[in-house]
């Protein structure tokens, strides 16, 4: 593939944790040409490298530039963006560990951290085009409100909390669903909201071919 020079398709999926974000935007990558950018995965690989430096979010929140010499690139697997740290790729089963899961959501309502990750999420859209796909879709909790607000396909995807917990329990994962809802909705800087004027979707009530195709239809309607 060639890279387009036109404007880059963005679509936005925001939602709470085990709502489907996940395997709605790998369904959309794969069926309309789009770079899957997990924000989740960002906050989760830098948990990683801070606890592994043994900084704590206390200490980022008292001393920011504990981060200003950290450097972010990409790599991209098939159509997966995943994020490097100072050139380094964290292996997928070290940031979806027990003590991630349990810490993430601690660093991520860290401003700074939230900060460090603004403009290189949204950076994404430009590497997505030089990469040689139509756009991307973005999947995380703040996606639609502050990481690109205007973009034309914003979606808040939504279950009910014993839904969400069971897919949890599902995958294998130890969080619980309802401490991580508290956490990222009580937040000060980008807390987890739907996006003024998005497009919610029950994905307890249809599953994920209907959720996929009711947003692919929305896109091919557009054109």
């Amino acid at each position: 593939m060639s890279p387009s020079t036109s404007e880059p398709l963005i679509i936005t999926i925001d939602g709470a944790a085990a709502s489907g974000k996940s395997t709605t935007s790998r369904h959309l990558a794969d069926e309309l040409d789009l770079l899957h950018v997990d924000t989740g995965a960002h906050y989760r690989t830098l948990t990683h490298v801070l606890l592994d430096k043994g900084i704590s979010p206390e200490q980022i929140s008292s001393d920011p530039d504990v981060l200003r010499h950290l450097k972010l690139g990409t790599d991209i697997e098939g159509r997966r963006s995943i994020l490097l740290v100072d050139g380094a790729r964290i292996p997928e089963s070290m940031i979806r560990t027990e003590t991630i899961n349990r810490m993430v959501s601690l660093y991520a309502a860290q401003p700074a951290i939230r900060n460090c990750l603004l403009e290189y999420q949204r950076s994404q859209a430009r590497v997505a085009l030089e990469r040689g796909f139509k756009g991307i879709v973005m999947e995380g909790r703040d996606i639609g409100s502050v990481v690109f607000p205007d973009a034309r396909f914003r979606y808040y995807l939504f279950a009910d909390p014993s839904t969400r917990q069971q897919r949890r329990d599902n995958e294998g994962l130890a969080d619980s669903v309802t401490r991580r809802d508290q956490i990222d909705s009580s937040r000060t800087q980008a807390p987890l909201r739907r996006p003024e004027g998005s497009i919610m979707i029950d994905t307890g009530a249809f599953g994920v071919d209907a959720v996929v195709g009711q947003i692919r239809s929305d896109v091919e309607a557009s054109r």
